[in-house]
């Protein structure tokens, strides 16, 4: 079992920083897609990296972890950078920037699920968290360039996200060798929306719940 002062070990912290990356270069890809400047690729990228872990913090009652140490601010801001200097203009930003953000997607599920339970809330409530660190970034990062956030969209999103979460905290209670269950946590998220990103998957209105596959034949990959 997890403890409220147990500091993070590395496993969690190498898929924290994987996922403060790909977070920040998804949400500067979304940047590139809006011709934002340098100081927009900045600030939606940090916001992206960040944006679920702050408001995963301020509902727990938790300090917020970059305001004691900016690490992971400066990691994202660096990454935002380097995605501004280096893209290229002819990329297919909307491609990488859905890929990136799914990689991100299940590395916070998982970290955002662990940090909860470490601070000492329940289970179900630590589950809940996990979604919306992995999120919640995607959420303000959409709702700051006026694009209709994914989980609003019938995405297989915030479900692959608690699927992460989830299996986490169902394997955090088990005895397994260190890394393990995260990474068993972060492949079950990731294979989902990686399914639903390759077979156009989409979770469909009252009467239809799964969709499957572009009825317009138009592919968003």
């Amino acid at each position: 079992m997890l403890t409220a002062n147990e500091p993070l070990s590395a496993s969690i912290l190498a898929i924290m920083y994987v996922g403060d990356v790909v977070f920040a270069v998804s949400g500067a890809l979304n940047a590139a897609r809006h011709r934002m400047d340098v100081l927009g690729f900045v600030l939606i990228g940090t916001i992206t990296g960040i944006g679920g872990g702050t408001t995963r913090d301020l509902l727990m009652g938790r300090t917020v972890w970059w305001t004691q140490d900016p690490f992971e601010l400066l990691l994202c801001v660096g990454a935002a950078l380097l995605t501004f200097f280096f893209i290229k203009t002819d990329i297919s930003t909307q491609k990488w920037m859905i890929w990136s953000d799914a990689v991100g997607l299940a590395c916070f599920g998982v970290v955002g699920c662990h940090v909860a339970l470490a601070f000492g809330v329940s289970f179900v409530v630590a589950v809940f968290l996990g979604m919306v660190t992995a999120t919640g970034g995607g959420v303000i990062r959409d709702t700051m360039t006026q694009t209709r956030p994914m989980i609003l969209c019938g995405e297989v999103y915030a479900t692959a996200a608690l699927v992460g979460s989830l299996g986490y905290a169902v394997l955090a209670q088990f005895t397994l060798p260190e890394g393990v269950a995260e990474l068993l946590a972060f492949l079950a998220a990731f294979a989902l929306r990686a399914a639903a990103i390759l077979f156009n998957i989409r979770m469909g209105p009252p009467g239809e719940f799964i969709r499957i596959g572009d009825p317009a034949g138009k592919s968003k990959n």
